[in-house]
C-alpha cells in the first residue's frame, strides 16, 4: 500500500474516532531514510592523517518508520569500512546492533533518535564511539567519534539521496 493511500486512511480513521488529524499522519523517525545515498566525507587518524572517504549506503525502513536495516559502505585508497545495522526505536529510545566487517566487529547500539536526528553510542569487545546522524529532506549528516579501541578519530560523512 503507497503512503498516500496509508495516510489517507489513517487520517479518515482518526476523524471518525475523534482524534487529532497529526495523530494519523504521525510517522516513525526513520521514516524518510528509506532508499539509497550516496556522497563522502574524512576519516581522520591518531597520527594526524585525513582522507577523503567515498560512502553508499542502504536503509531498508519498515512500514511505520521504527525500525530500520543499515548498509554504509565507505572507502578511500587506504581505508575501508563496512557497517551494517538493525535499529528500532520505541518512544524515542533507539536500540539495535551493529557488524563492521572488515574488522569482524560486533556490538549494541543505544540512544535516542526523532523525526531529524540519531544520537547513539555503539559499543562492541574493544570498541566504542559516539554516533550523530542529522537527516532532513534528501540530505543526511553522520558523524562517528570512536572513543575506545581504534586508531581512527572522527569520521565525517555527507550523503544525498539517490
Amino acid at each position: 500500500m503507497s503512503s498516500l493511500k496509508r495516510s489517507a486512511r489513517g487520517f479518515a480513521l482518526a476523524l471518525a474516532l475523534g482524534l487529532p488529524a497529526s495523530a494519523a499522519l504521525a510517522e516513525g523517525p526513520f521514516s524518510s531514510l528509506s532508499g539509497y545515498w550516496t556522497g563522502g566525507g574524512t576519516i581522520a587518524t591518531k597520527n594526524g592523517v585525513s582522507e577523503r572517504i567515498r560512502c553508499r549506503a542502504t536503509y531498508a525502513v519498515n512500514d511505520p518508520g521504527t525500525a530500520l536495516n543499515q548498509s554504509l559502505r565507505c572507502a578511500s585508497d587506504s581505508y575501508r569500512l563496512e557497517i551494517t545495522g538493525n535499529l528500532s526505536v520505541i518512544n524515542g529510545a533507539l536500540s539495535g546492533n551493529w557488524t563492521e566487517a572488515t574488522r569482524h566487529a560486533t556490538g549494541q547500539v543505544s540512544g535516542g533518535a526523532s523525526a531529524t536526528e540519531i544520537m547513539a553510542r555503539v559499543d562492541g569487545v574493544g570498541f566504542s564511539a559516539g554516533l550523530n546522524v542529522r537527516f532532513k529532506g534528501g540530505q543526511q549528516s553522520i558523524s562517528i567519534r570512536p572513543t575506545m579501541g581504534s586508531d581512527v578519530t572522527a569520521v565525517t560523512i555527507t550523503l544525498r539521496k539517490g
